[in-house]
Order: C-alpha cells, then structure tokens, then sequence
C-alpha cells in the first residue's frame, strides 16, 4: 500500500512533464490557415500509394444519341489509348448505343473509373474528344501534341472536373425557353466566350443540357450563371460580378475582407402587379353586437291587421292589388302608343334679312371693269402707256445721234 502511495506522486510528476511537453499551438493569423500557398499542388496519386490495386471491378455505361454515331466511331481508338494508360478498359457497342468503361486488375486509381464516367457522358452529349482532351496551351480545352503522341486527357486530371446541368424542366413555355438559352449562348456565342474566358471552363449548350469542364471553383460559378439565366436573370449581371472578383483576387490584401461592398447590387424593376379585381368587396366595420333578428311573416301580418283578417277578405285584398297594378300597367302601355300620334314641333320661320348698304354690289361699276379688261389682252400695255413708252424711245435715239 506504502509502495503504491509512494508512487503516485511520481506518477502524478511524470503526467505534468508530459502535459508540459506538447507543442503550444503558434499565434497565426486566421487568413494564413485558410490561404493556400502559392504555386503548390496536390500530390498526384501513384502506384506506390496502393500497389496492390481494387478489390472488386467497377463499370459505368452510358447511352448515346443516333447521331454520335459516325463520329464515336472515328475517335474511340483516341478514347481507348488515352484510357489504357491508367488501365481502364472501354467498350463500344453500335447494337445498343451504349459505351462502357470498367476497371481492371492492373487499375491502382481508385477515383480514374468516375473520370472515366464523365469523359463518356460528355462524349454522349455532343462535346467533342478534341474538347475533353484539352491543348496544353489552353487550360481547359485539348490536351493533344501536335506530334502523334497523346498525354494524359485533361478530364482525367485531379484538378479538373465536368458538371452537366439539365436546364429542360426549368422553363415550361418551350417559346420561352428557347429565347433564354439563346439569352445564354449570346450574338454569336459572345456571351457563352466571355463567361469560358472568366471561369477557365468549356461550355457546350445542347438541347436541354449545358456541359462544362474545368476546374471546380469556375464549374460553381458556371452553374450558377446557368440556373440563374433560365430563372429571368440576364448573364450580362453574373458576368459583371465575376469581372469585379477577378479583378479584386489579385489584391493580397482583400483576401481576408468582404468583398460585397465592391459588388454591384441588381434590383428587380420589372415585378409583375397583382391585378385587382373589377367588383371590390369593401368589408363592414367589425361591431361586437350582432345583427338585428329579421321580421317574421306573422309579425308583418301582425303591424299590417293582416293576421286578424277573414280568409275572404284577404282574397279581396289580393284581387284589388293584382287589379291596380294591371290598370297602371294599362295605362302606361297606351301612353306610350299615344306618342306616336303627337305631332313634334315646328321649327319658327327665320326671315330673310335684306341686304346692307355696304354690302350691296354696283353692277354698273362691275360692267365697266369687265369692258377694259375685254379691250386690252392679258399681260399687254394699255393706249396711253404704248404712247408714253414711244416717246421715251424717240427721245432716247436723239440723245444718240
């Protein structure tokens, strides 16, 4: 027991010592935690990291269109080779319209099959293999030399992946879908570049499906601007975000702040009213007594002296209103035909006023100026001025001689 009690104390030391010698956490800046270092990669995965290979075999198929047919069949020798460098067998049958990828013993990459999986998605959905096989100049797009030699496809890469977005049931009205993913597409695919330009994705837009390949941040805002754009939202906005965020992640400084007050805040102005109806049904003022209770018929017949009254003076009754009203509709009736024989009244005969001094005509003046006007011809000079003119004439050839 002695012993025991003895060594408790040390024991007790030792604990401390230990506590004592655990590394203290360092006090770093919360941005420097989230930040990722520039220039570093993830390591690719190897065959060293699982050499024993899978388990099981996996397999994906998929379903493509008639049309896919003739060019499926050109480039799957390309899909073959570039999947049997990581050991993934592909398989093309024409009869069903199918393409399947699976794994095999030799296949050390556990995640290659679902790679694979897109790459034949997106085959299926009319991107192209020169596409999903990206050029090294050009980050998401081929991933060929312009030797025979064909690397790694690009959708294959760890940092690279595909999303295809179903955009068919968003819109009802097939008018109006059409015009939204045109909204999309853009005059002549402007819209459709700038958005791949500031994503560093390629997008395919076919029939009720937009594809996508990239790195993951851009296939975020990719979706985004999509689903929004078939939501009445017009790219022109989403687009102008991204230019400001791009813009605002070269600072250093701004990586650790909010960047909403940079951003511009869109308001809606085109929101539909609520039509109002014709007949407005305005409600009573709210009183806590309740209605009057409504008169009987007894109770009428009780304030009228109805009730009180023999059966045969009540049909007397009735028979002499029925008969006042008959003799008033009578009479209304033949008032009306009487109309017809009112003759309408006369307009008053007007006089005809006589005619003023000032306005009354001389007709001897008007024969005289009627008699010159005959004598003399249109445009020509009259006797007394032919004469002025020749003198003046005579006088001038005077002057000369």
């Amino acid at each position: 027991m002695a012993s025991s009690k003895l060594d408790s104390p040390a024991a007790a030391s030792g604990k401390s010592e230990f506590r004592s010698q655990k590394p203290k956490p360092e006090n770093r800046d919360e941005s420097e935690l989230l930040t990722v270092p520039d220039g570093w990669k993830e390591p690719a995965f190897s065959k060293e990291d699982n050499p024993r290979g899978l388990l099981e075999e996996s397999s994906f198929a998929t379903l493509f269109p008639k049309y896919r047919e003739a060019y499926l069949k050109e480039c799957w020798p390309l899909v073959q080779k570039a999947l049997n460098e990581h050991h993934v067998n592909a398989t093309l049958d024409l009869i069903e319209g199918s393409m399947t990828v699976c794994t095999t013993k030799k296949t050390f990459d556990p995640y290659i099959i679902i790679r694979a999986r897109d790459l034949i998605k997106l085959l299926a959905r009319s991107v192209s293999f020169e596409q999903v096989n990206l050029e090294l100049q050009r980050l998401c797009f081929m991933c060929i030399n312009i030797g025979e030699n064909i690397q790694r496809l690009r959708i294959l890469q760890d940092d690279v992946a595909c999303d295809i977005i179903k955009i068919g049931s968003l819109v009802r009205n097939k008018e109006r879908f059409v015009k939204r993913r045109q909204r999309l597409i853009g005059p002549k695919g402007s819209t459709l570049k700038a958005l791949e330009l500031l994503t560093n994705c390629y997008i395919m837009v076919q029939g009720n499906t937009v594809s996508a390949i990239g790195p993951f941040s851009g296939l975020k805002e990719v979706r985004k601007v999509v689903l929004d754009t078939m939501k009445n939202i017009h790219p022109i906005y989403n687009i102008k975000t991204l230019m400001i965020k791009r813009e605002l992640a070269k600072d250093s400084e701004l990586r650790s702040q909010s960047w909403e007050r940079f951003l511009p805040q869109f308001k809606h102005k085109n929101v539909n009213k609520r039509k109002e109806p014709k007949k407005k049904t305005v409600k009573k003022e709210y009183t806590p007594f309740p209605p009057p209770q409504p008169e009987s018929q007894i109770d009428k017949e009780l304030a009228s002296g109805e009730y009180f009254l023999k059966a045969s003076q009540k049909k007397r009754q009735k028979m002499e209103a029925i008969k006042a009203k008959q003799a008033e509709a009578l009479s209304k009736r033949q008032e009306e035909r009487n109309k017809a024989f009112i003759p309408p009244k006369e307009k008053p005969i007007v006089k005809p006023k006589e005619a003023s001094t000032e306005t009354r005509i001389d007709v001897a003046a008007l024969k005289e100026k009627v008699k010159k006007a005959k004598s003399k011809k249109l445009g020509a000079l009259t006797a007394d001025e032919v004469k002025l003119k020749m003198e003046a004439d005579e006088k001038k050839k005077k002057k000369r001689k």
